[in-house]
Parts: structure tokens; C-alpha cells; sequence
């Protein structure tokens, strides 16, 4: 699903920037949590329950998070009082990373989690020194960067139809050969993702049903029946 990651562009991120035209004639980069093999936790393993703070906007951005158990989303609270979720991060993502010195998010618990921190500056130090992991880094930042942009474009210009289809994609496409999938999110956080309401979400839901697209065995729980007509909702 989306993701709205910053990356400092200093030190070791200038050299990075200066190798990343040589990313297409290599094969693709690890994960950025293999970076994380190489850099020591800030404390052990942090474990929060679901609906509670992780961070928020405005706290001191020292750490970043890799998530080992459950779903996190992250989210900015609008000044007339609406919630927009910007992104969802499940088992193995790395979150938290920042341009500045304080998050522009709140992050929050979806599910019961389990997150190990890590200190950013001993991160941006050994980027400093180490240019191959810089490139890695960077090009992960710039594949978080291009999911931002596919949902910014979502947000924008598709009907509720399309939206909720392409949301429903994601998740299929995150389980692969699965037909059935429990959703870790409430129709609430569905339609705060989406920039739709939630009687909407259950109005369009509802009707994938009728259609023989999906089978809503619970609220939670959706069976994929008509792939192809999913995938054709969605493009």
C-alpha cells in the first residue's frame, strides 16, 4: 500500500544521489530492512496495543521503526478535525524516517504490534561512510516516493468504484493465491485512506457483492469471487 517517506538528503545521500542512474543497470536493491541487519536497535523490542500512539506530529524525529508484528497506519489530523491516513504498514516495513527534525504524521496501532526502534543518527552516520548503503537507502526512499504519488493520484481522480477496488488489489496482490482475506482495518480507516466516507465504503462494498466480485463473509472478512473484474474496476 502507499507510504510517505522522507530521506535526508546529506552526507552519504549526496553520493547516493550521484550513483542512482546506475540503479537500472543493477539488479534491484535489497529491502531497506536488510540495511537494519548492520544497525543496533535503540532499545528492545516495543509493544503496543491496537488504536495506541505510536508517535505523533511534532514529536522529536530520533528514531525510526521496523514493524516485526502487525498493522500500523499513519495519519495527519486536519484543522477541521478530519483524520487522512496516508499510509498502512504491515510485518517487515520500515517506518518513521523524516526530512526535518520532528514527524509530519502521527503514527498509530491498527493491530497489536510489536516495533523495534532504531536511532536515526547512527543510521545517517553510517550512510555517511558507506555509499552502497546510501544508494539502497535512496533508492528506497524513491520507491516509498512513487507509492505516495500513485495514491496522491488516487485520492484525486478516482471515483469511489475505482478507489476501493484498487484498494482491494493491494491487498490480494500483498497475499498471493489467497482468495480470502481477514482486513486488520476498520471500514472507518478504509474511508480515511481513500478520502471517501464510510457509509460509502459500505455502499460500494455492498455492491461488489451484488456484482459477484467479492462475498463479504463478515465485515472483516472478503472472499475474492471475480478477479479479472476486480482488476478491471481498478485500472
Amino acid at each position: 500500500m502507499s507510504a510517505t517517506l522522507s530521506i535526508q538528503a546529506n552526507h552519504g545521500f549526496a553520493a547516493a544521489q550521484a550513483a542512482a542512474a546506475a540503479l537500472a543497470a543493477k539488479p534491484a536493491p535489497m529491502p531497506a530492512r536488510f540495511l537494519l541487519n548492520t544497525a543496533p536497535p535503540a532499545a528492545p523490542a516495543m509493544r503496543f496495543a491496537a488504536d495506541e500512539e505510536i508517535y505523533t506530529e511534532g514529536d522529536a524525529a530520533s528514531a525510526f521503526y521496523r514493524l516485526e508484528r502487525g498493522v500500523v497506519r499513519i495519519c495527519k489530523f486536519l484543522s477541521d478535525g478530519r483524520r487522512q491516513i496516508d499510509a498502512f504498514y504491515t510485518a517487515g516495513d520500515i517506518f518513521g524516517f523524516e526530512a526535518g527534525a520532528t514527524y509530519e504524521y502521527c503514527a498509530e496501532a491498527v493491530t497489536d504490534c510489536t516495533l523495534i526502534a532504531y536511532r536515526r543518527n547512527r543510521l545517517e552516520t553510517m550512510v555517511a561512510n558507506d555509499n552502497a548503503m546510501g544508494l539502497k537507502l535512496f533508492s528506497y526512499a524513491m520507491q516509498c516516493l512513487q507509492r505516495s504519488r500513485a495514491h496522491a493520484l488516487l485520492l484525486g481522480r478516482g471515483s469511489a468504484t475505482h478507489k476501493l477496488a484498487a484498494f482491494l488489489r493491494e491487498l490480494f496482490a500483498a497475499s498471493p493465491g489467497e482468495a480470502v482475506i481477514d482486513l486488520p482495518m476498520s471500514r472507518l480507516d478504509i474511508a480515511d485512506y481513500l478520502g471517501l466516507t464510510i457509509e460509502t465504503v459500505s455502499r460500494t462494498l455492498s455492491q461488489f457483492e451484488r456484482d459477484g466480485i467479492i462475498a463479504l463473509t463478515t465485515s472483516r472478512r472478503i472472499t475474492l469471487k471475480n478477479r479479472a473484474a476486480l482488476l478491471r474496476l481498478a485500472t
